[in-house]
């Protein structure tokens, strides 16, 4: 990857039609919309469902942001699997597609040690062509990564960056100092809570789930801040946090923000997983969207 990942990725969910299919055409309206507000694209990954996906899946929709992206912002894809080989299988794959990273999750389910994490990343970024970014979320795998494992996996050539998502300032303070004084290693913020903290202390980029509801709002964080308007960013953060704590009261990402997604009139199709929405609930959530998207 020859240039730096900066501002905006959106954390793209998948489109299904209504049969529960992938569905390309939406895919790819969904991408110019992220497109149109400045925004990349990271595919593959918890907004986008990766956990129910099978791999001509997880495939077809890299395939399809790639194409649709069509070279004119970065598109990171998710490859992690539970083990060394699947990750290393599906990332030989996806790297053919034309992405410019590709990220991935500890493994989960079962507990590791770092040493353990260090040998899983190192066998990983050595099979693979495209640079590659370790993903935090212990709340989803069980694992962590700790700050002391992050700065040793920096030495690889092939590991470029951390996508933090464990959603404390805590967490994103521990990688950024870890990555202090690597000029290759960048640090990526997950939570969209922290997107504007994260810019001031360091952050090359966030990567939003929330910026499929609202891609304008989020991108204006980074292009406020990236313009020297530190103050206007703040201010754009603050509706943003509004949004996320109003919209996740009602039903955590990615089913919520699909929904709110499909309440705004784009047909992307409900979520996979065994979750649901009211009448009530739904309500509810096009009050919010109404409330925070002018």
């Amino acid at each position: 990857m020859s240039k730096k990942i900066q501002g905006v990725l959106t954390a793209i969910v998948t489109t299904f039609d209504r049969d529960g299919a992938f569905n390309p055409a939406a895919q790819r309206d969904q991408v110019q919309r992220q497109l149109s507000a400045g925004n990349g694209i990271f595919c593959g990954g918890t907004n986008g469902e990766f956990f129910v996906l099978n791999e001509q899946e997880k495939l077809a929709v890299t395939q399809t942001c790639v194409d649709e992206v069509n070279g004119s912002a970065p598109v990171v894809a998710h490859i992690g699997e539970i083990s060394t080989r699947e990750t290393i299988r599906l990332g030989k794959q996806v790297a053919k597609l034309g992405v410019d990273s590709v990220s991935v999750i500890t493994p989960y389910f079962v507990p590791l040690k770092q040493e353990e994490l260090i040998a899983h990343y190192r066998a990983v970024a050595d099979a693979i062509d495209v640079p590659l970014f370790l993903y935090n979320i212990p709340a989803r795998t069980g694992n962590t990564l700790q700050p002391e494992t992050v700065r040793t996996l920096a030495a690889h050539p092939n590991i470029i960056g951390i996508k933090d998502s464990a959603g404390s300032y805590e967490s994103l303070s521990g990688f950024l100092q870890a990555a202090a004084g690597i000029n290759s290693f960048d640090v990526l913020n997950g939570p969209d809570s922290l997107i504007h903290q994260g810019f001031v202390d360091g952050c090359s980029a966030c990567i939003s789930g929330l910026a499929n509801v609202a891609p304008k709002e989020i991108n204006a964080i980074w292009a406020r801040f990236h313009a020297g308007d530190i103050e206007g960013s703040r201010l754009a953060q603050e509706n943003v946090t509004g949004l996320r704590t109003d919209l996740y009261s009602v039903g955590f990402s990615p089913a919520a923000v699909k929904k709110a997604v499909t309440l705004l009139g784009f047909e992307v199709g409900d979520s996979r997983y065994a979750v649901s929405f009211s009448a009530e609930e739904e309500q509810k959530i096009r009050q919010i969207v109404n409330q925070y998207l002018q």
